[in-house]
């Protein structure tokens, strides 16, 4: 009879229902078992289909395998099969009873119906933790103690623009800056030498990678650490965080800059007054704070529209960067205000002039919607450390000073002195 070509203890299986195919398929995994035929009353059982695939031979009735299997002395048989005559026919056939049954065989089927679920849910669970580690949207690189990698999931893929194929059995610093590489190998030494380690203890941890067109980019890792079979491997959960830190620095310069002119504004305008002011005192020499109103701003912004006002702010800001000196500073402060610091002035003239310059800057039509528009400027003017020694004293006067100049037919400019001159009791 036709039988499997392969070396191992023979066996007969009787009964295949879900007992024996089970009881098939495990010994079709053994090498130590060849299972020489099958039989079962009912020619579709899963056990005949099974075997029938895989080349076995099968038999409807029990006799029948048993006497095709007389060549085998050593045979085994295991009766699954509910006829509980199959030892004596066994004994008859073969001289001797080599019949595994009874409840012994049901308590082994009962057992190899379990481990076959085990495996079963066991396989379930690999495939679902598969399907997570291919769909996560997070990359997950895992490498053994020299470095090397062994997984690297499609997330990982995306994130640096290596195939897996490109990756895999390749050391981890590739995905590494030069500068960073030897380091690398220096974390890895003393974590197995001390057991200690600055990358393990630290969750969303923040480092520069290294994609394959060179660009670099910064990367959020957290590492754990795995023993499998007695090797150990490190697992990298990593994240591109690019766009992140985008946005943390664009947050971070409109915390300081004004959103429509991108003009530093008051918070920022105080800092390098301060920073001015503190210069200024080392040095020995004096610092002008300008507060700037623009006059027939409202007009514009009621006939125009606020699109129209938008856009003339924008320019006024473009005019004004243009004319101050580079050590000095020029901040929207809100609406249609603006401040200057002016750094060593000399003299009040000098502030004079660039109030001058402002002014002029100004005077020229702006093109808003197709038609010709004007503004003009009041200006107020304080200066360090005459008027005032601190940032707020020397913004409060220069605002006092713009409204006077704004009382003598505005486009105009005043200092703070004038205001005493005008209220003496101010002084």
């Amino acid at each position: 009879m036709a039988t499997q070509n392969r070396q191992g203890h023979p066996a007969l299986i009787i009964g295949a229902g879900r007992g024996g195919c089970a009881l098939l398929e495990m010994f079709m995994e053994d090498s130590l078992v060849n299972v020489v035929a099958i039989a079962d009353t009912n020619s579709a059982a899963p056990g005949i289909l099974l075997a029938e695939k895989h080349g076995i031979p099968t038999y409807t009735d029990a006799v029948q395998a048993l006497q095709a299997c007389k060549s085998y002395p050593d045979c085994i048989v295991y009766n699954l099969s509910h006829d509980d005559s199959i030892g004596e026919k066994a004994g008859k056939i073969f001289g001797d009873k080599r019949v595994a049954g009874g409840p012994e065989v049901k308590l082994f089927w009962q057992m190899v119906t379990n481990l076959k679920k085990i495996k079963g849910d066991l396989e379930k669970s690999q495939n679902q933790l598969q399907s997570i580690i291919h769909n996560v949207m997070d990359g997950i690189i895992t490498i053994d103690e020299s470095g090397t990698i062994q997984a690297f999931n499609p997330a990982a893929e995306q994130i640096f623009g290596y195939s897996q194929q490109e990756t895999l059995g390749k050391n981890v610093k590739m995905l590494m800056p030069e500068a960073d590489r030897s380091q690398h190998d220096a974390y890895i030494n003393r974590y197995l030498q001390t057991g200690k380690s600055r990358i393990l203890a630290v969750r969303g941890r923040e480092v520069t990678a290294l994609r394959k067109n060179g660009e670099l980019f910064p990367l959020e890792m957290s590492v754990s650490e795995m023993m499998l079979g007695g090797l150990r491997y490190f697992i990298g959960i990593v994240r591109d965080i690019t766009e992140r830190k985008l946005v943390e620095q664009q947050l971070a310069y409109f915390a300081h800059h004004d959103f429509l002119t991108k003009l530093p504004n008051r918070i920022l305008f105080s800092n390098s007054l301060g920073q001015s002011i503190l210069l200024a005192a080392r040095n020995q020499y004096k610092v002008a704070t300008l507060f700037l109103d623009l006059d027939g701003f409202k007009q514009i912004n009621d006939t125009l529209g606020h699109d129209a006002g938008d856009r003339l702010l924008q320019e006024v800001a473009r005019r004004l960067q243009e004319i101050i000196r580079a050590s000095d500073t020029v901040a929207r402060i809100g609406g249609d205000e603006f401040t200057f610091a002016l750094n060593n002035i000399g003299s009040n003239e000098n502030a004079a002039q660039m109030a001058g310059k402002i002014i002029a800057a100004l005077s020229a039509p702006f093109d808003l919607k197709g038609q010709q528009s004007h503004v003009g400027g009041s200006i107020g003017i304080s200066i360090y450390p005459d008027d005032a020694e601190d940032i707020e004293k020397l913004i409060k006067h220069a605002d006092e000073a713009m409204y006077l100049a704004k009382q003598s037919g505005k486009n105009t400019y005043r200092f703070y002195r004038d205001v005493l001159r005008e209220h003496p009791a101010d002084e």
